[in-house]
C-alpha cells in the first residue's frame, strides 16, 4: 500500500495543494497533527484533508490550542497570537472535525503520534536520549511522528544500541532494517532550511520511505498572512524554512 505521510500543515492551503499534487497515486493518507495554526488558511486545509483517500488524521498541539483542549501559556507570543486569530475565523464544522481527533493511533500495524508515543501531544524529539526512551512507548515496527518540522528517521537495530540517525534525501526511497521512528517534515512550515513543503511516501510492501520536496508559491502565502495581520516572524520563516 502506498501511504501518503503528511504533518504540520499548519494552514497553509498552497503547500498542501502543492504537496497532493506532486504526490500522485496513493491508497491511504496519515496526517500527524498541526492542521492548524501559524497560516491564513484553517478551514480550507481542514476541508480538504477531510476528502482524502483512507484519512486517519491526529490532533497536534495548535490544534489543540485552538479547539481548547490545552493551556497556550507555553506558547511563544507568535504563537499564542496566531491560535487567537486562528479562533477569530474558524467554522463551526472545523471546530468539530478538529475535537474528534485523537492524539495517538494504530493504523496498518503501525503507530502514529503527533509528537511522540510517550507524550504524543507534547514531547519534541530532537536528542539520541528521548528518542532511545520512546522506542519503549510503541510495540510496532514503526512510529511516525511529526511536531518537529524536521524530516528524519531513526532506525534501531536488533542489538539495541542507540538509534541510527538518518537525514534522508529527498526523493530517494531508504530500505527500512530495523525498528523506527520516522517523521516526513513539515508541509506549511519546514523548519530544516529548506523551504518546499515536505512530506513522505510509506510503502508498507516495499518497506520502504520516500522523503519528498514540494515547490509551491511561498509569497502567495505571505501575502494573505499579512492581510490577516498575522505575526511577522511567521510569514518570515517561510521563505527561508526556518
Amino acid at each position: 500500500m502506498k501511504i501518503l505521510v503528511i504533518s504540520d500543515i499548519h494552514a497553509n492551503l498552497t503547500a498542501l495543494e502543492a504537496v497532493l499534487v506532486d504526490a500522485g497515486d496513493f491508497e491511504a493518507t496519515w496526517c500527524l497533527g498541526d492542521v492548524v495554526g501559524y497560516g491564513p488558511d484553517p478551514n480550507e486545509c481542514i476541508a480538504r484533508i477531510r476528502h482524502l483517500p483512507n484519512l486517519t488524521c491526529l490532533l497536534g498541539n495548535h490544534d489543540a490550542a485552538v479547539t481548547e483542549q490545552i493551556e497556550i501559556s507555553s506558547f511563544n507570543l507568535e504563537a499564542r497570537i496566531s491560535v487567537g486569530w486562528t479562533q477569530t475565523v474558524i467554522s463551526a464544522a472545523s471546530l468539530k472535525f478538529l475535537k474528534g481527533l485523537s492524539s495517538t493511533a494504530k493504523v496498518a500495524g503501525q503507530t502514529l503520534a503527533h509528537g511522540s508515543p510517550r507524550h504524543p501531544i507534547w514531547e519534541y524529539l530532537l536528542d539520541s536520549r528521548s528518542v532511545s526512551e520512546n522506542f519503549e512507548f510503541f510495540d510496532t515496527p514503526y512510529c511516525f511522528v511529526g511536531h518537529t518540522h524536521l524530516p528524519v528517521i531513526y532506525e534501531l537495530d536488533d542489538s539495541h544500541q542507540m538509534p541510527a540517525h538518518i537525514i534522508p534525501e529527498p526523493f530517494e526511497p531508504v530500505q527500512l532494517q530495523g525498528r523506527a521512528i520516522i517523521n516526513p517534515g513539515s508541509v506549511g512550515q519546514p523548519r530544516d532550511r529548506n523551504p518546499f513543503a515536505s512530506y513522505a511516501i510509506f510503502d508498507s510492501e516495499a518497506n520502504t520511505i520516500e522523503n519528498r520536496r514540494a515547490v509551491y508559491d511561498i509569497e502567495a502565502v505571505q501575502a494573505r498572512m499579512r492581510f490577516a495581520n498575522l505575526p511577522q516572524r511567521h510569514i518570515h520563516r517561510l521563505e527561508i524554512g526556518w
